[in-house]
């Protein structure tokens, strides 16, 4: 019974360190994914506006070409 009595000060010792890196890798998952998520908005927010610049730029080409025959 002797190491029983012991083991509970050794658990209350390490539980305050487990609780803290748990806390920790949750916090640091969540910035992580986060991060992820918002470089993929501004890929695809990029993508859009790349899109939007060539069909502007293809209108205008097609404009000028009209114009100028």
């Amino acid at each position: 019974m002797g190491f029983l009595d012991s083991s509970w000060g050794i658990v209350a010792a390490l539980l305050p360190s487990i609780g803290l890196l748990y806390l920790f890798w949750v916090i640091m998952k969540h910035i992580l994914e986060g991060d992820r998520r918002e470089r993929a908005a501004q890929r695809l927010w990029e993508a859009q506006q790349d899109a939007a610049t060539a069909v502007q730029a293809t209108a205008e080409d097609d404009s000028g070409e009209k114009n100028g025959e």
